[in-house]
Parts: C-alpha cells; structure tokens; sequence
C-alpha cells in the first residue's frame, strides 16, 4: 500500500501543508463577521463562550443584550438590560435600551419610567425622544406627542420614527413621502421597500405592494416579515391556501431556535385556515398583536356567538377604521338578534362615521359602510346608490348578494332581486327566513307563485314555516295569483281557524273560477278549487261549490271525486 503513494510526504503537497493552509481558512469567526452578517445567533453564541469562559465584562454583556433583542427574544434582552442598570456607573444608553425593551413587549408605564431616569443623569438622546415620542402615542398624549415631535430632526432615524407613527395612526400616503423621500437618497435601504408595500398593503393595492416588496426579497429571501407580508397579499389577491403556501417555505427554513414573528405567522395562519385553531391560537395573542382581538370578534360572528363577540369587543375605544367597521357589525348583529333599537343606533352610528370620513369615503369598505349606515335606516335608494359603485367586486361574494337583493326588491325592482338572490351558493343564507321570504315574494311579485309555494313545501313545520305561509297568502291574493293565495289559505285555516283565513280563502276561490271563466287559468285548477271548499262544510262554502258544478257541467269541466 506505500508503493501507491502518490501525495508526498513533505513539501508543497503535502498533508502538513495543507494543514496551514486549512488552518488559515478556518479560523474562528470573529464577533464582527457575524454582526456584519446579522447572524445574531452566531454572535451570541460567542458572547455566551466569552462568558462562560471568564472572559466577560460589560462590554461583553451589552453585546449580548444588543443580538438578543435583534433576534426578537425581548425578554431575555431586557434580563440582560436589567443586570446591566444594576451596576455602579451604569452607561444612560442601557436605561433607554431597557426601555425599547419594555416598549416592545407592551410594557409601557415601565418603559416610559426607564426611559424618564435618564434625564436627570445625561442630555436626551435621539433615541430617547423616538421612544418617548412613541411612547405619547400609546398613551394618547397628544400634547406630549407635539413637544417631543418638535424634537425631531431632519436625519434618517427621526424621519422613520415620524413615518412608523404617521403608519400607526392610519396616515399611510404621508408615510409613503417620508419612506420615498429617504429612498431617493439612500438606494442601499432596501428594508424600507418592506415598509412602503406595508403602506400599500394597508392601502388595499396588494398588487403595487408585492411588486414594491419583491425588490427587498431578492436581497433577502429569508426575511420573516417580508414573506409574512408576502403571504397577506397572497391571501387578498388569492386565497388562503395560496396565502399559507408562501408561510410554509418561512417555517420550513427556521430553525427551531427562531421565533421572531413566530407569534404573528400562528395568527395569520388561522386567518388563512379560515379561523381553524382560533379558540386555541388567538386568545393568548390579545393585546400582543392589536388584530388578535378583531379577528376573534370574527370568529365568533361567522360561529353565531353574537354575545361572545360583544363582551369581547364592548370595552374597545376604535381608533381604526377597522375596529369602528367591526363595532357596528357587532352591534348591528346584536340589534337585530335582539331587538334593540339602541344597538341599531349604534351600529348606524360608527358606519356612518367611517363611510362620512375623508380618508374612507371613497374605499371599499367606505361605501359598503354607508350602505349599511342607510339600510339600517331603511332608506333603500340610497343603499342602492353605494352598492351599485362597488358591486363588480363583489359579484360571487354571498354576503354582499344577499344585502343587495334584498335592497333590489325593497325598491319594487323584484326581476332583479330575484337574480341576485339566486347567485347566492351559501345553505346557510339559503336556508335563513330572511332569505327564504324574500325569494319567496320576489317569485310572487314575478307571477312565480308555483316557486314560492314550493318553497314553503321544502321547509319543516315551524313558527317560520306559519309566517311564510301568511305571506305566500296576502302576497298571492294582492297579485292576483288566487289558485295558490287558496292554497295557502287552507293550510293556514287548518293550523288556526281564524275566520279571517276563512274569508281570505273564500275570495281566494271565487278569483280561481273568475280567471278559470276569463281563461286565464287552467280548468283543471277547478276541481282543487272546489275541494279546498269542500273542507268549510258551512252553508256559504257549499253554495259557492254548487254555483262551480253547475258551470263545470254547462261547460264540460269534469271534477270528478
């Protein structure tokens, strides 16, 4: 086997110099390759070495403080923050670091007192004034907010701070300039194309923001907010399983020790499944992520659980158009369940807020609100008026058919209703008595009368079943549909002998014969005439059956028992 040797054993080739050479290419990382790198995980691997090795000072320990909080474990960083403060001589910056700390896990009485001890030992810092500026916003201070926007300066970091509040409080055009404006000078910030397809987002153009977020994730394809965001559009623009595709490849690429945003992709996740998982996944997330509590008022109304909506919902000042859109769904649903005039109110209230505003007057959402703002106050025409502006968005959308056929055949425009009300695929609307009723008289007002009774065949005896029944009678009789206005009014009198359905079916019958002489109706229709008649053994019923006989002979109508 040494006769084959074909690498020497000294020299250029050989195993020892090769062993430099190796040396040379692996020699350990230095805590700045990984910070360059934002390998947070790596540097705090070797910052952790450090300390455990004896070789940690507070330098060491602020170091890992600092990747502890960019790789989203907050907690652990305000640890690190905490044992930092507790020593002599600590450094100002680590009272206002421990602060963002506090700030990002909604801790923010203590974040503004962290915050606040540094002013007595050093000069305000420009991120001491970003925090405390943001800080007034969550507190509502407005007139905290102004001195400390005052402050601000014309340089990157306060001009973000100024757009990531002109975001929170729904202003996202003047977000947008800010982003754009820095862009322009500063084409290596790729992090803010995330920021301003976030604004588009919001904005409702989900095709401009994945074009505007797509120049970010060529850069980095591994971004957990841009792939999130990137699955929201996907989830707009297409559906959930599109949606929760593009979250798959995020999660299938994490590590088990990543968990920044982890809490945000188990939130979405259930929006995309459709809310399955939110009794387990969303409750924890309730006041963590501000929709966590909106999309499980959600749940509960698709679920029917219109209380459980309201107690979680009641106590919620909106500051959204989202959350003022949701009140009065909530409150709308509440009112009508109940029947309180006082929860309609509300309800008309808030969608008339939103749809009156100037930034969402002419939105989507806008003019679905004043729509409802009118139908709550049953003015039908102007209902029409918004519905008809938004109504090609909506055109397989069961929800928005079911609102606008009603409207439709609340005007008298019954062919139309009727159309609408048959592109709906939902059973549950389907076999809702709004729906059922509605359908019911727009076949009537058709001269569809067969469908409406037939309508009332397929339902379950019920108290609903009886109140179609009464509106299948009256609506067949003013239209002059008298064969099943009969029909219905002889059930009807055998469910409840009222003399009023007596006299209803009496001159149900008597407009049966007086079509069937005009020719206007079947001859055949007068011997189911003369045997809903027959049921009455009174003498009035039994002279109007002689009178149809002795037609039916003169003419040669059999009627035959």
């Amino acid at each position: 086997m040494m006769l084959s040797r074909t690498k020497p054993a000294v020299g250029p080739g050989s195993s020892a110099t090769t062993a430099k050479v190796d040396k040379k290419k692996k020699q350990m990382p230095k805590l700045e390759d990984f910070l360059s790198d934002r390998d947070y995980t790596g540097a705090i691997t070797v910052l952790e070495f450090n300390r455990n090795s004896g070789k940690s000072n507070e330098e060491n320990d602020m170091w890992i403080a600092y990747c502890a909080f960019h790789l989203g474990d907050y907690k652990r960083a305000m640890e690190e923050y905490e044992r930092l403060t507790k020593r002599d001589g600590c450094h100002p910056d680590n009272w206002v670091n421990l602060g963002c700390c506090y700030f990002l896990l909604g801790m923010y009485d203590e974040s503004d007192k962290a915050t606040q001890k540094v002013e007595d030992k050093a000069p305000n810092s420009h991120l001491q004034n970003r925090l405390l500026f943001h800080l007034s916003h969550k507190f509502n201070d407005e007139k905290r907010l102004m001195g400390y926007h005052q402050n601000l300066q014309d340089v990157v970091e306060d001009q973000l701070s100024l757009a990531s509040i002109h975001y929170l409080r729904s202003h996202y055009q003047e977000a947008i300039d800010i982003y754009k404006r820095i862009l322009l000078d500063n084409r290596e910030y790729l992090a803010l194309n995330v920021y301003v397809a976030l604004c588009y987002y919001k904005l409702d153009y989900y095709d401009v923001s994945q074009e505007v977020l797509a120049v970010y994730l060529q850069q980095h394809t591994d971004s957990a907010v841009a792939l999130n965001l990137k699955a929201c559009n996907h989830f707009r623009l297409y559906n959930g399983k599109a949606a929760e595709a593009e979250l798959k490849s995020l999660q299938d690429m994490a590590s088990p020790s990543f968990i920044f945003a982890q809490d945000l992709v188990k939130h979405n996740l259930v929006v995309f499944r459709n809310g399955e998982g939110a009794l387990q996944i969303l409750p924890p997330l309730i006041d963590v992520i501000p929709e966590a509590r909106l999309n499980l008022v959600i749940y509960y109304l698709k679920q029917d659980d219109v209380n459980e909506a309201y107690n979680l919902i009641k106590d919620l000042e909106p500051t959204t158009p989202q959350e003022y859109i949701l009140k009065g769904v909530v409150n709308a649903s509440l009112g009508q369940e109940q029947g309180s005039r006082e929860h309609l109110k509300i309800a008309q209230q808030y969608f008339q807020l939103v749809g009156g505003s100037a930034s969402e007057c002419d939105t989507i959402p806008g003019r679905q609100c004043m729509a409802a703002c009118f139908f709550l106050l049953k003015q039908f025409e102007d209902v029409l008026i918004y519905f008809n502006s938004i109504k090609s968005y909506f055109y397989n959308d069961d929800t928005f058919n079911f609102n606008y056929a009603q409207a439709k055949s609340a005007v008298g425009n019954y062919k139309e209703g009727e159309e609408v009300f048959l592109l709906i695929q939902s059973e549950k609307i389907k076999s809702d008595y709004t729906y059922l009723s509605w359908l019911a008289r727009c076949y009537i007002m058709n001269r569809k009368a067969r469908l409406a009774w037939e309508l009332y065949l397929k339902m379950e005896t019920s108290g609903e079943s009886f109140s179609l029944l009464q509106l299948i009678a009256n609506d067949c009789y003013k239209m002059g549909q008298f064969y099943y206005a009969a029909k219905a009014f002889d059930v009807l009198e055998r469910l409840d002998p009222n003399p009023e359905y007596w006299e209803g079916k009496r001159g149900a019958c008597v407009g049966v014969f007086q079509l069937i002489i005009a020719g206007h109706e079947p001859r055949g229709n007068l011997k189911t005439t003369i045997a809903l008649l027959r049921n009455n053994e009174i003498d009035e019923s039994v002279r109007i059956v002689n009178l149809m006989k002795g037609w039916a002979r003169i003419h040669r109508v059999p009627i035959h028992f």
